[in-house]
């Protein structure tokens, strides 16, 4: 390709500032980078390129029919809903993504949310900053019960890379781990059904993709098969679980506490019922879990690579 062009239309949304893109913009003749593209810009900036670089900005049919000169789009995430994959196929546009990026970052993130629960980080950092530690009567405060995590079992929904890397990082901890069996995934002999794994854990973590056969995979049956007082995580997609049942679940006591770093829209600008201030025993993280500064410079090496793949005529993650 004679005059490689490309626009990162969303560049902010991965780079704080810290990250090297060196390596990226020597892929290209010309690289333009927006902090952030609204709508009605999109097609305007595209014009002339021939790689759109995007993380979450919609590349839509019409916009793609806008941008003739588009060859490839690369995502700087996993994710691609952000793009129309069948337009994109029919007007012969390569699309790219980025895939275990996160993993590091993601994994600690979530063995953080269930030692926090575990411990009572939270309550306790509340309390001495109340004061509650200087009126103490003995050295020490323990009003909030602590768990210890060796011995306990840790239930994984979904084990890929992800979860394996989860289930390592527990069983360090000296958790038993066990494996679900996911809906509408054909069964297999080492995944128990929810109705088997539920019951059995002490702490519940999702690791799977939102789609038709999991949203609300997790709902309110499904949380009181859990023991009481067990531990709920989920840095995956916020719609894997019924936010209202789990609200719910957790004021009336049922549950040992719970931790997400996922909502099911993003931002939560019309709110979300686990954003209520009368929840106990909740953390809620603003889907944080990837954005480790390491795990952000591997999108970055990943787009280049995805980006030298295909100008060499051998595309490479390719999802379209």
């Amino acid at each position: 390709m004679p005059f490689r062009r490309a626009v990162f239309l969303d560049h902010s949304s991965l780079d704080l500032g810290d990250l090297d893109l060196g390596g990226l913009h020597a892929c290209f003749d010309d690289l333009q980078v927006h902090p952030v593209s609204s709508p009605e810009h999109v097609a305007e900036r595209l014009q002339g390129a021939s790689v759109a670089i995007s993380n979450k900005v919609h590349l839509d049919a019409a916009t793609l029919a806008a941008c003739p000169d588009l060859k490839l789009i690369l995502v700087a995430a996993t994710g691609t809903n952000n793009v129309d994959l069948q337009a994109a196929r029919a007007q012969g546009i390569v699309v790219s993504n980025c895939q275990g990026y996160g993993t590091p970052s993601v994994a600690q993130h979530t063995l953080a949310l269930l030692l926090a629960l575990a411990t009572r980080l939270p309550d306790y950092q509340q309390a001495v900053a109340d004061g509650k530690w200087a009126q103490a009567k003995q050295f020490c405060l323990l009003d909030f019960p602590i768990v210890e995590l060796e011995g306990k079992t840790l239930g994984l929904l979904g084990h890929g890379e992800l979860g394996g890397a989860v289930a390592r990082l527990a069983e360090a901890f000296g958790m038993r781990v066990l494996l679900g069996q996911l809906p509408g995934r054909p069964a297999r002999e080492d995944r128990l059904s929810l109705d088997e794994l539920l019951p059995q854990v002490d702490a519940l973590t999702l690791h799977c993709p939102l789609n038709d056969a999991t949203r609300h995979m997790i709902g309110a049956r499904e949380l009181a098969l859990l023991k009481p007082g067990a531990f709920v995580i989920n840095t995956a997609r916020g719609g894997l679980i019924d936010e209202q049942a789990l609200a719910d679940t957790l004021r009336a006591g049922h549950l040992g506490g719970a931790a997400t770093d996922v909502l099911s829209v993003e931002p939560p600008v019309n709110g979300n019922p686990l954003l209520a201030s009368d929840i106990p025993r909740l953390i809620v993280t603003p889907h944080s879990a990837w954005g480790a500064r390491e795990a952000r410079q591997r999108i970055v090496s990943q787009l280049s690579e995805n980006a030298q793949a295909f100008f060499a005529g051998s595309p490479r993650r390719v999802v379209s």
